[in-house]
């Protein structure tokens, strides 16, 4: 059979500042879903990038006395090497900069003004451009924009408009007519309550006397293209569209563009549209998940309270990190972020259960087996019991991963770490060994080792480091490409095989 064509995005993010938590929260869980769907061996591309124009960016690049690619340029290099750092798995990274992506976005202009789709009219209104985004007088209560309560900019120019109003119609039936298109259910209501109102016709362009840092207009001089019509464009440019045909056919359409809650109505209804205009159909589903919050409240640079992630990797590591933001909160919801939480759910979680249950058994193995692994033996039912859900384990993980449902996945695997630890209060296999019940005491361990080898299987997409690390001490050197799905059924152990126990894999933190 041949591998399933798996195409998973994140926002390009915006380069006027550094990456902060909620960046890293969308990299990995895009991360996750794409490991997972190459351990089932399917084709994945896996995109993300970075948004590069706009009066923003201009405006950091001036606050730093740099020249706007030169500011630029370092802060996509910190992205980058946080996604390093964090073992980000992406196929492709995107910069909106690059050629490729501004012929796309002039050759779709091109195509929407021939069409009608775009025409030229004066704009009155309000704009704020931290978020870079036109508002109407009744939107900007007080001069103030909506979304992030920051002064907004009155403005009169002349510019160019996409026709959103007149595919309003389509995208709603469409919406109602696609089950799953946009995930969770209850964001999808929240676009099918703005749509059931009046739309407004989107501006696309700033006049280049306010504006010289973005892509040009290809029918206006005295134009350049608003970021949020330029970036969205990302998802189709980096698939060879508009002239790659047959990269363009075997990547499209998107099976997952990833986002977080705030940038909701740019996906699901400015970039639906825009394909429908273009002859494009959408992607097959647009996810947006929550916010982390600090006491309740959002973070933001003014309130001090913005989470770096760097720091909380460089303190615990980059698997724990990862681990937490994926266990925290159900997926699709907001979560509150504390290091008092980090810490519980580390020592709980990853020190308690997970690591103890390693360390444990990999030292009755030497003690017992002088390192050896040990024959099956003789198997008790709840020897048989734990093994069967084993079996059973792999399907519920995976169906939880393809849900996005990550937090539920881990508490599966989890019921099997635990039940494991309290396996061996129950068989006590330190009494078996002073009572020379070698076969008993055999099965005991071996189960054990079972349980390890499907948990580094089905950890590695959340945890890769620490799944590659727990195969080493069982005695088995993984690279990313031997963890399949396939590999489960017969296992990594090999019959008198030496396990190799090291240092803890998640040490207490106290």
């Amino acid at each position: 059979m041949a591998p399933k064509k798996f195409y998973i995005t994140t926002p390009l993010y915006y380069v006027n500042s550094k990456p902060h938590i909620g960046h890293s929260y969308t990299e990995i869980a895009c991360d996750c879903l794409a490991r997972y769907r190459r351990m089932r061996g399917d084709d994945v591309l896996f995109l993300t990038g970075t948004d590069e124009h706009g009066q923003k960016v201009q405006r950091s690049a001036e606050a730093e006395g740099k020249e706007t690619m030169e500011f630029i340029d370092s802060v996509v290099k910190r992205f980058q090497g946080l996604w390093q750092e964090l073992d980000i798995s992406y196929d492709d990274f995107i910069r909106t900069t690059e050629q490729r992506h501004k012929k796309a976005v002039q050759a779709a202009l091109a195509t929407l003004y021939k069409s009608g789709d775009i025409y030229q009219d004066e704009y009155k209104g309000y704009y704020c451009t931290p978020c870079e985004t036109f508002w109407s007088r009744l939107q900007a209560q007080g001069n103030l924009c909506p979304d992030c309560k920051r002064p907004v900019e009155e403005i009169v120019e002349t510019n160019y408009f996409f026709r959103l109003s007149k595919y309003q119609g389509w995208l709603s039936s469409y919406i109602k007519e696609h089950d799953g298109f946009i995930k969770p259910d209850f964001r999808k209501n929240e676009v099918l309550g703005c749509l059931a109102e009046p739309i407004n016709d989107l501006c696309i362009s700033r006049p280049r006397q306010r504006l010289t840092w973005g892509i040009d207009i290809p029918f206006s001089k005295e134009h350049v293209t608003y970021v949020w019509f330029d970036a969205l464009l990302n998802y189709i440019s980096a698939c060879g569209w508009p002239d790659d045909t047959d990269k363009f056919k075997s990547c499209w359409p998107a099976d997952v563009h990833m986002i977080g809650k705030d940038i909701l109505r740019p996906h699901a209804v400015y970039w639906p549209i825009i394909l429908h205009a273009l002859g494009i159909e959408p992607p097959k589903s647009i996810f947006a998940h929550g916010w982390w919050l600090i006491s309740g409240e959002k973070m933001s640079k003014s309130k001090g309270n913005i989470i770096d992630p760097q720091a909380i990797i460089d303190k615990y590591g980059a698997d724990a990190y990862r681990y937490f933001l994926l266990r925290e909160v159900t997926f699709g919801l907001d979560g509150t972020f504390s290091e008092e939480a980090f810490i519980s759910r580390f020592n709980s979680d990853l020190a308690n259960d997970l690591g103890n249950l390693l360390n444990r058994t990999l030292t009755m193995v030497e003690k017992y087996f002088a390192g050896a692994v040990p024959d099956a033996g003789e198997s008790t039912a709840d020897d048989r019991a734990l093994q069967e859900r084993l079996l059973a384990l792999p399907d519920k993980v995976g169906r939880s991963i393809d849900g996005l449902n990550f937090s539920q996945a881990l508490s599966y695997i989890w019921e099997v770490v635990n039940i494991a630890n309290k396996h061996i209060e129950v068989s006590a296999p330190w009494q078996l060994a002073k009572d020379n019940k070698i076969q008993r005491l055999e099965s005991v361990i071996y189960t054990l080792l079972k349980v390890l080898c499907s948990v580094v299987f089905l950890i590695y997409p959340f945890m890769p480091r620490a799944a590659k690390e727990m195969a080493r001490q069982l005695g088995v050197d993984m690279s990313d490409s031997d963890f399949r799905i396939e590999r489960l059924s017969g296992g990594i152990l090999k019959p008198n095989g030496k396990v190799r126990k090291g240092n803890p894999i998640f040490p207490r933190i106290l």
